[in-house]
């Protein structure tokens, strides 16, 4: 039984599993999880992500609302007296959404004419580290009949951030979040 140099490296390489490396399916799965793990997971991060930031949009917009139908109504009278009262009314409709209600920014204030409505955050879109609010919080809720603009806005802590792609709009990872409305006051005394 004569064996040719072809048939002995075929015997050799057999042993060693040459063939049988090339055919074994084994751990495929696992390699195939493990290249699409991260793509996946970035994208339920994501989804996430913008689903608690647009439901805290929501949230702090209803608060904001109802709490500002006391002004309007004139409930307000000696029950919000402060902007740190109005800020107290609206952090109780957050539903503990919002970790720290300190961080809201409140303006309250009357104008003479709808024509005369200016409404910009006061934020400094340049700043780059440290960056506080831009005016001072106020409470002038006016009269019976008054026009009134109530504006309320919050550092939303954003916490995915892949490369380039972000809902931060703001340094330090954080998103502003802004409700506003305007409304003549009801004709009470």
């Amino acid at each position: 039984m004569a064996m040719t140099l072809g048939s002995l490296i075929g015997r050799m390489l057999r042993p060693c599993g040459r063939g049988r490396f090339v055919r074994d399916e084994r751990g495929a799965t696992a390699v195939e999880f493990g290249i699409l793990a991260i793509p996946f997971f970035s994208i339920i991060g994501a989804i996430l992500e913008t689903s608690v930031v647009f439901l805290s949009g929501q949230i702090l917009e209803s608060a904001v609302q109802d709490t500002s139908r006391y002004i309007r109504t004139g409930q307000a009278q000696g029950m919000i007296v402060t902007a740190a009262d109005f800020k107290s009314q609206v952090c109780g409709r957050l539903y503990g959404m919002f970790g720290d209600c300190s961080g809201l920014h409140v303006e309250v204030q009357t104008l003479n004419d709808f024509a005369s409505l200016s409404i910009t955050p006061p934020v400094d879109w340049t700043c780059t580290n440290l960056c506080g609010w831009t005016r001072t919080e106020s409470y002038a809720p006016g009269k019976g009949s008054s026009i009134v603009v109530v504006q309320v806005y919050y550092k939303w802590p954003i916490v995915l951030s892949v490369g380039g792609m972000t809902l931060a709009n703001l340094p330090e990872q954080k998103r502003l979040l802004a409700s506003s409305t305007v409304f003549r006051n009801e004709p009470y005394s």
